[in-house]
C-alpha cells in the first residue's frame, strides 16, 4: 500500500513526516471504530516520529470521526507541546512504551466487548492464551504450540500509579496487557504491524470469550 493511498507501513527517514504519522492515526482509528474496539470517545492511538515528537489522539475525541484536528502533539513526558492541546492522561501509558522500547513506533489502546468482559470475568492477573495459530502474528512467536501471558492489570484512574505497575512487567509482555473492565494496550516498530496484532488479539479474546460460553457454569477462574 502507497502513502498515497493512506498507508499504515512505517514511517521512517525522509517520509517521516507530521502528516504522514496523523494521516496513519486517522485511518488506524477509523479500522478500529469499524470493528467497534473504540466506543464513544474510547481509545486512544498514537505515533513516535523520528525526531523523537510525539502524534496522539486528542482527549475526548470520537475516533470514527477522527481527522486531523483530533490528533496533537507531546513529548516524552505525555505534556502537549501547543498551548490549548489536552492530551488524555493516559499518554503516559503511551510514553512509558515508548521509553521502555526503543523501538516502539505506534501504540494503540482500545476498549472492546471482548477485553471489557474477560477482564471482568477472569480474577487472575493474566489471562493465557495457547494453541491457536494466531499467536504467530505476535513478536518472536513463529509456531502455534506457544502460551502466551496477557497481563491484567486493575483498573485505576492515577496513571502515574498504575503505569508503576504495569513497568513490573513490560520486559515479559509479547501481546500487550489488558486494564481490568477497560481495555487492552499493544504497540510495534510501526502502524501497521501494531494494528495486525491489535486485530490477532482481538481474535483470540473474542475466541476466549465464545469458549466461555460453551463451557458448563463453573467459575471461571477453574477454566482459564
Amino acid at each position: 500500500m502507497s502513502s498515497a493511498s493512506g498507508s499504515l507501513s512505517v514511517i521512517s527517514g525522509d517520509n517521516q513526516t507530521w502528516d504522514l504519522a496523523v494521516a496513519a492515526i486517522i485511518q488506524a482509528g477509523h479500522r478500529m471504530d469499524d470493528r467497534g474496539w473504540v466506543p464513544a470517545t474510547a481509545g486512544n492511538l498514537s505515533i513516535r516520529l523520528a525526531d523523537g515528537r510525539i502524534a496522539i489522539t486528542r482527549s475526548g475525541g470520537h475516533k470514527g470521526f477522527l481527522t486531523s484536528d483530533g490528533v496533537i502533539e507531546v513529548g516524552l513526558n505525555g505534556e502537549a507541546r501547543h498551548e490549548g492541546d489536552r492530551p488524555s492522561a493516559e499518554t503516559l501509558l503511551h510514553c512509558q512504551i515508548y521509553e521502555h522500547f526503543p523501538n516502539a513506533g505506534a501504540v494503540l489502546h482500545g476498549h472492546s466487548v471482548a477485553a471489557t468482559v474477560l477482564s471482568m470475568v477472569i480474577k487472575e492477573p493474566a489471562l493465557y492464551l495457547e494453541d491457536y495459530e494466531v499467536l504467530k502474528v505476535f513478536e518472536d512467536q513463529t509456531t502455534h504450540e506457544t502460551r502466551l501471558s496477557v497481563p491484567v492489570f486493575a483498573n485505576d484512574q492515577n496513571i502515574a500509579r498504575l503505569s508503576r505497575s504495569v513497568a513490573l512487567y513490560l520486559d515479559e509482555m509479547k501481546a500487550g496487557y489488558i486494564i481490568r473492565g477497560h481495555g487492552v494496550y499493544i504497540w510495534g516498530p510501526d502502524m501497521t504491524t501494531a494494528l495486525t496484532r491489535l486485530e490477532g488479539l482481538e481474535f483470540l479474546l473474542t475466541c476466549e470469550l465464545e469458549r466461555l460460553k460453551l463451557l458448563p457454569a463453573i467459575p471461571a477462574r477453574d477454566v482459564m
